[in-house]
């Protein structure tokens, strides 16, 4: 099934048979699992990913692709495809009559990845994994450590709900039309429990963002509106920290630590 991608809804097609195949191999799909796929394009992952599991739910947000994908797998019972946006989507809700947790699939555009991530880790609970093929950027602050320029608010809260991992990278030339940047296919693995234990989540994101929303100051400067000078000294003190330390280099150890302390 030919069909040109829209400009206009950040459409790149994955055209490399290679990267088609490894994607789906570093999936681990099982005979039972069932797969929620997002962006399905023109349908030529989906094939494989069926062959691969015992079925597959493609939310495709062009309903006009979505029309042509219908007709092509309308012989294909474990295919289904929805004509919608998956940030309306809910998974709890439609896969509530599964037994498993399903595996989520998407090669993603570039200009909703964060949202799309956020929507996937607020149903987490119905999710065992998510693999998506992402820009790369994005992938290295997602997988980032403290101490690295990308690591920042982003990296914890994904890291905080996920193991995240990149995979391997994918040069723009795989996709048609090519981007101006390459891509990366990113794992993240829905924790059992969250990576570090906090009283008060909110307090705990609060924090995190405003230590990251001024990052060129220390951190004492930008948490000043959130945690008083007080607790935040005792703070450096505690865990010896310098008092000029900037947000970057705090694991989300320390951030519930200063949490803590807070609430």
């Amino acid at each position: 099934m030919l069909r040109k991608p829209k400009k206009r809804l950040g459409q790149h097609f994955l055209v490399s048979p290679h990267f088609k195949k490894k994607i789906v191999q570093n999936c681990n799909l099982g005979k039972d699992d069932t797969v929620l796929e997002i962006g399905p394009g023109r349908g030529e992952l989906t094939v494989l990913l069926a062959e691969a599991c015992a079925s597959v739910v493609a939310v495709e947000f062009d309903r006009e692709l979505a029309v042509l994908l219908k007709d092509k797998f309308r012989d294909r019972p474990s295919v289904e495809i929805i004509a919608g946006d998956i940030l309306r989507f809910d998974p709890a809700r439609y896969f509530r009559h599964y037994a498993g947790k399903i595996k989520v699939v998407g090669n993603i555009p570039y200009q909703i990845t964060s949202p799309i991530i956020q929507h996937l880790i607020t149903h987490r609970n119905c999710i065992e994994s998510i693999f998506i093929t992402i820009q790369k950027e994005l992938g290295e602050r997602l997988t980032a450590k403290p101490g690295s320029k990308t690591y920042g608010a982003f990296s914890c809260f994904v890291q905080y709900y996920t193991e995240a991992k990149l995979l391997f990278v994918i040069k723009r030339g795989c996709f048609y039309p090519s981007p101006k940047v390459d891509s990366c296919f990113v794992r993240l693995n829905v924790r059992k429990e969250a990576a570090v234990k906090v009283k008060d989540e909110a307090l705990f994101f609060r924090i995190i963002r405003a230590a990251f929303n001024k990052r060129r100051k220390t951190l004492r400067n930008s948490l000043q509106e959130v945690v008083d000078a007080e607790t935040i000294d005792r703070f450096f003190s505690l865990r010896h920290i310098d008092r000029n330390t900037r947000p970057e280099l705090l694991s989300l150890e320390e951030f519930a630590y200063l949490s803590q302390m807070s609430g």
